[in-house]
């Protein structure tokens, strides 16, 4: 079996060709540096190029999914060219993971925060630990959402939810989640993990050209603008991240 280690991410080939793809910043509850914005896009890229895999599933070390945007590791850029860079960085890993060929599960646990958040939704089949909670908090922060949610929110649970959930802010447990359409399923925290692998394990069962046909055609056409939201989505935080207020409201977060 083959495995992957990257700097802040871990890729493991499980039985019945299931990779797991573990967010690994356990004291800093996975939350997003650079470093883990790129190994989330190459541990992906290189799970869907990996022929012994035939299904992934994601999740975090410890006590969190991803807690968002590490304000510690937090440099702002300095120039347009340096947000620009960031970005597109982020919006990679969303490809990766939304438009790669494999079926992807959520095993999500903790907190997914911005693009923590981001990360779950971008998943096929989001599963949710009981305990689980998410939300944005990018328009408080006199910034922008990524990874697609612009599109793939309103597709999920309509635009008026929507609407809600990327304006406010507020904060949404896994009930909750699973009641709007976000959440597939959930579970116990004990049985986060395996039921995960469990429906992994059905997909990596399943005829791959008809699985890898069913994810691209889906996506094509529920979110037919996807590519042009995240175009769009890059414009509006590079422009968040140029503003000055920007700055003073994360320092103050």
């Amino acid at each position: 079996m083959t495995d992957f280690t990257y700097e802040t991410a871990l890729s493991t080939l499980h039985e019945g060709a299931v990779r797991r793809i573990t967010l690994n910043r356990p004291d800093r509850l996975n939350a997003m540096n650079r470093a883990l914005i790129d190994d989330v896009a190459r541990a992906f890229d290189d799970a869907n190029a990996d022929a012994g895999t035939r299904a992934i599933v994601l999740t975090g070390a410890g006590k969190a999914f991803c807690a968002g945007d590490d304000r510690q590791a937090h440099v702002h850029p300095a120039s347009e060219a340096e947000a620009r860079d960031l970005v597109l960085a982020i919006q990679r890993a969303t490809l990766a993971i939304a438009l790669g060929p494999k079926p992807v599960v959520g095993a999500i646990n903790g907190w997914a925060v911005g693009g923590g958040f981001e990360w779950a939704i971008n998943c096929d089949f989001p599963i949710w630990a009981e305990g689980a909670r998410g939300f944005f908090p990018e328009v408080s922060l006199n910034l922008f959402v990524t990874g697609g949610v612009t599109a793939l929110l309103p597709a999920l649970v309509g635009l008026v939810r929507a609407r809600e959930m990327l304006t406010f802010g507020d904060r949404y447990d896994a009930a909750t989640l699973h009641a709007m359409g976000l959440a597939w399923q959930t579970a116990s925290e004990a049985d986060l993990i395996e039921t995960a692998h469990a429906t992994a394990r059905r997909l990596a069962q399943l005829p791959p050209l008809s699985v890898r046909a069913m994810k691209r055609v889906l996506g094509a056409t529920a979110t037919p603008d996807l590519r042009r939201a995240m175009d769009l989505e890059t414009e509006a935080t590079i422009a968040g991240f140029m503003d000055p207020e920007t700055t003073r409201r994360l320092t103050d977060f």
